[in-house]
């Protein structure tokens, strides 16, 4: 074997494998296998009976169910298949019952306190404002009666003028059936009048007349339904506040299909249908039964110069002015919706719904910056996005989200937009006078020509804003109010902007970084605004430079002198006539003297700075009378005054003193 060499040629060995015939071993093997075979077919044949069986079982249940579902669709099924399940199983159902089934309640919590209100929706948080001496009044939330979402969140310092009546305008436009929650944080009863109590009593309220001075207060309320809980605490005396409360209330929810209006199908009623299923205090918008329009057919404007400029409508969080405004620039004549843009400093949700609202475009910005600075980088984005968007517009029509137009706003603008283009010395067309008050105004057809920017509506010109402004404009740092920025003569040059003698535009906002109701009250609510729809405005041509200046020497060479012995603030100083044209002399060395201030207060005028003339001069209206005001001797029309007539001069009231002798 030592010598042996295998073959390399050789087949590998298989064994020889044993069919049929013969060998008692080879019959037994092969009985095995036919008997393994028999009981693994038995075996699958009795899986499929079983699935066959768990399939009808899970069908016919199917079956049974949606047809008990039909027949009673607000019967609880899942206490019946609890009761079913064996001793022990109970809490196996809890999960899938909470898929199948929304709560019926929702659980409210309501605090009331002098630092804080809160309110808690079953242990979620939808409001909370614990910030110390900030946002006094009585918070206001409104929820959706199906699906307790929030659908508005709104805040009244009842503490200040007027704000009750905002509270029961919006109160009035809240939808019957929503759930609103009160809750007052330090005082809301000051100035919260009898219409505001009696409003609040009509809502379920027990407590209304009785809310006084620092009381802490909380309800829970369907509106046109019952009350759902209400707390009162009363401060002890003027020095201290109520006690903290705690309102818990169960708020029952119904169908969500029942809660929704049949409205026709239409692109607007899409519109219409996605805002009010989230957002409420729109009055009519939302009413089932004769919703308010929002789409709006003012007449055409024959030969409309405005038609493809941009409108930029310059908006914040203030929905319910943007709601205001935008629906006062819709029905405007002449109007192109689809050149309208409303710019919102912020990415809040409600503005840019209400835009969509009416189909109009939204964009949202990133905000830059604080306070004034914050409204200055504001302008900046929108006026460079409005030129970007329109790279082919000469001009923009800039409006605010606080302001009413005027029906003709558009033929006004449509008229004047020829002085801009071809008057060098004009800065721009402005829809507002800032002397046009009730009394000091009268013809809607007349034009002036003033030396300030006066805003609130009016055109730019791009090759002013690209050339000049942008470039410019100050930085976020900078707390500038870019309107007082604009008006620097080093930006102005000496150009002027063309005015209305009646505004076109009329400023409604009562709150703001630079707004409350006391100053609304007082400088812009008696303002005049435009109300006929088709004014042909007079002698346009007679704006530009030279014309003017003809125009102006011509009437105050011949206008009447009035009697410089008497006071101006006394009633007798502006004649009882109509039509007269008279002129006037004050003492002013510098347009920074106070004595033109004096003056506008004894006229019930714009008085906290100097602004609305030209070349030292006033034009309005006392008494239904052209009246020209010429100060003396820094203005050019000086030179009209007799040689015998002094200028007047108001000297400022003297402050009063303590008995240290201080001025107070």
């Amino acid at each position: 074997m030592d010598s042996w060499i295998p073959n390399p040629r050789a087949q590998p060995f298989v064994p020889r494998r044993y069919h049929g015939g013969g060998g008692y071993a080879s019959g037994i093997h092969f009985s095995q296998i036919r008997s393994r075979r028999f009981i693994t077919k038995i075996f699958q044949g009795f899986l499929v009976i079983v699935l066959m069986g768990t399939l009808m079982i899970n069908i016919m249940f199917i079956m049974d169910t949606s047809k008990k579902l039909q027949q009673d669709p607000q019967k609880d099924y899942s206490t019946d298949i609890q009761h079913e399940m064996p001793e022990g199983m109970e809490n196996l159902n809890q999960g899938p019952r909470r898929i199948l089934e929304k709560p019926k309640t929702l659980a409210v919590e309501v605090v009331s306190s002098r630092n804080k209100v809160s309110v808690g929706v079953d242990g979620t948080m939808i409001l909370e404002d614990d910030e110390v001496e900030k946002n006094r009044g009585i918070h206001i939330l409104v929820l959706h009666q199906g699906t307790g979402s929030v659908m508005a969140k709104r805040l009244f310092d009842t503490y200040s003028a007027h704000e009750d009546e905002a509270m029961v305008l919006f109160l009035k436009m809240v939808s019957d059936g929503r759930i609103i929650i009160f809750t007052v944080k330090d005082e809301g009863s000051f100035q919260m009048k009898t219409t505001a109590r009696e409003l609040l009593k009509s809502l379920g309220s027990d407590k209304a007349q009785v809310i006084g001075w620092r009381d802490m207060w909380a309800m829970v309320t369907i509106k046109g339904g019952a009350k759902l809980g209400e707390s009162h605490s009363k401060s002890a005396d003027l020095q201290s506040w109520g006690s903290p409360i705690l309102l818990k209330a169960d708020i029952p929810l119904r169908p969500v299909e029942e809660t929704e209006c049949d409205w026709p199908q239409s692109d607007v009623n899409e519109r219409r249908r996605a805002f009010c299923s989230k957002i409420e205090g729109y009055g009519s918008v939302c009413s089932c039964k004769d919703p308010a329009p929002l789409e709006f057919f003012p007449a055409p404007l024959a030969d409309n110069r405005v038609h493809d400029v941009p409108v930029a409508v310059i908006a914040s969080d203030r929905p319910h002015y943007l709601y205001r405004m935008l629906r006062s620039l819709l029905s405007a004549h002449g109007v192109n919706p689809s050149m309208i843009t409303v710019y919102i400093d912020g990415y809040f949700e409600i503005p840019l719904e209400v835009a969509k609202l009416f189909g109009i475009r939204g964009i949202q910005h990133t905000p830059i910056g604080i306070k004034n600075a914050r409204i200055s980088q504001h302008y900046k984005a929108s006026l460079t996005a409005t030129f970007n968007l329109y790279p082919d517009a000469k001009y923009a029509i800039i409006l605010e989200e606080d302001l009413d137009v005027s029906p003709d706003i558009f033929s006004y603008f449509s008229q004047t937009l020829p002085l801009l283009a071809e008057d060098e010395s004009l800065y721009c067309i402005s829809a507002w006078n800032d002397q046009g008050y009730e009394h000091s105004c009268k013809d809607a057809s007349q034009l002036y020509r003033v030396e300030t920017m006066p805003g609130l509506g009016w055109v730019l010109k791009r090759s002013l804003y690209k050339d000049e402004l942008e470039p410019n404009w100050p930085t976020a740092e900078k707390l500038w109010d870019w309107d007082m920025w604009m008006r620097l003569n080093e930006n102005r040059k000496d150009r002027e902007c063309i005015i209305p003698d009646i505004s076109r535009t009329f400023h409604f906002g009562a709150t703001g970084v630079n707004m409350n109701s006391y100053f609304q009250d007082l400088y812009f609510k008696k303002h005049s605004i435009n109300t006929l729809p088709h004014v042909r405005l007079k002698n346009v041509e007679s704006l530009k430079k030279d014309n003017y200046e003809e125009l102006v020497n011509t009437a105050i060479a011949g206008a009447t002198l009035l009697d410089h012995s008497k006071s101006p603030c006394e009633e007798s100083f502006i004649p009882d006539t109509s039509d007269v044209t008279y002129v006037m002399y004050i003492k002013m060395n510098s347009m920074n003297d106070d004595n033109w201030k004096q003056l506008a207060k004894c006229f019930k005028l714009w008085d906290l700075d100097v602004r609305g003339f030209h070349k030292g001069m006033w034009r309005l209206y006392m008494k239904g009378n052209p009246l020209y005001i010429v100060s003396v001797p820094i203005s050019p029309y000086a030179k009209y005054k007799p040689a015998d007539v002094t200028p007047l001069y108001l000297p400022a009231p003297t402050k009063p003193q303590d008995s240290k002798g201080n001025k107070r």
